[in-house]
């Protein structure tokens, strides 16, 4: 399988190769960013602050009715449009040297253009429809799978050796980027539906509400099981195990914070913020995690396989007899 993804020189990658990786990487991070904002845009009912789409009040700018809601959503807007000129600046790249390039990698470039192209679409329905839930958890689900696609691409440019010690972690962590996901989901619906309102002051949407707090389950456990094995796998690559550190401490954190949320029943915003925004680093980490056992392979494994060996053994007898006739004291080993 790991043919498919590499080429011959993993310790030395491509300049190309390089630098559409730290691209990645970099979109990631904004990408987590964006997310986090869309979040504040959300919960500080700024969403419908600009009536129209894609302009806000008919303007590039609007300076006239420029307020803190109006900027919040203006900004989200500004920075989902420069995602999308670095998602094309990305594809042309990979295609442009795609000689140089494993080659899936101008696919899953292209994958992610794809994505970028439907949020944008789902973002402008998000105002145009007032808000529906449905699209409104649409549009964070599709966020999540383009920062994990760009995640995925830019974990396997990665220069990377392993150790050949990861394993089931592969499969464990998996399972649990799986599970954050799915909660990430369960997560959007609730916030969009403002369920945990609903459900506290008027008993609706309890379902809702309850089906996100029972899928804390089996992301905590699948989170808390990679962990734990990573902790207890000798020899497991360094990068790896502070990946498992970090998602550690990730879903501690995530955990106290919904706790948080839901005393205070979400009327402290930076705290709902910060959920949405640990939860997606969660995510990110256990993707990373995924991407990079799949890549681990002890050092002594080549990469080519090796060639006929020049000299066969019934060839070896004549060569030394030669080599002795002619004075030499050499012996072949």
């Amino acid at each position: 399988m790991t043919d498919v993804f590499f080429h011959r020189s993993e310790v030395e990658p491509s300049r190309p190769r390089e630098f559409i990786c730290r691209l990645v990487l970099g979109m990631a991070l904004e990408t987590l960013f964006l997310m986090a904002l869309g979040s504040a845009t959300r919960v500080m009912n700024a969403g419908l602050a600009c009536p129209d789409w894609p302009l806000c009040y008919g303007e590039l700018v609007p300076h006239q009715q420029m307020n803190f809601q109006v900027f919040l959503e203006w900004f989200h807007r500004l920075t989902a449009s420069s995602m999308g000129v670095f998602a094309i600046a990305l594809v042309l790249l990979s295609w442009w040297h795609r000689r140089a390039l494993p080659g899936w990698l101008p696919w899953a470039c292209s994958l992610a253009l794809g994505l970028i192209v439907f949020q944008g679409v789902l973002g402008g329905l998000t105002v145009t429809e007032l808000l529906r839930f449905d699209i409104v958890t649409a549009h964070l689900a599709t966020a999540l799978l383009f920062f994990i696609t760009l995640l995925t691409i830019g974990g396997f440019l990665l220069p990377y050796q392993g150790t050949g010690s990861a394993g089931k972690l592969r499969w464990v962590a998996l399972f649990a980027a799986v599970m954050v996901y799915l909660q990430s989901i369960l997560g959007a619906l609730v916030a969009s539906q403002w369920a945990l309102h609903q459900c506290l002051s008027a008993a609706n949407l309890c379902r809702v509400m309850n089906s996100h707090i029972a899928g804390v389950v089996p992301a905590t456990l699948g989170t808390l099981v990679l962990v734990v094995m990573a902790w207890r796998t000798p020899a497991l690559h360094p990068i790896l195990r502070r990946l498992a550190n970090l998602a550690s401490v990730l879903v501690v954190l995530q955990i106290l914070l919904g706790v948080a949320t839901f005393k205070l029943r979400l009327q402290v915003e930076p705290l709902t913020v910060a959920h949405q925004a640990v939860g997606a680093g969660l995510l990110g980490t256990l993707v990373l995690f995924t991407v990079l056992a799949l890549r681990d392979m002890p050092a002594s494994i080549p990469l080519v396989a090796p060639s006929r060996p020049l000299l066969s053994e019934s060839t070896r007898p004549l060569l030394s007899e030669s080599m002795q006739d002619d004075g030499t004291n050499s012996q072949l080993t």
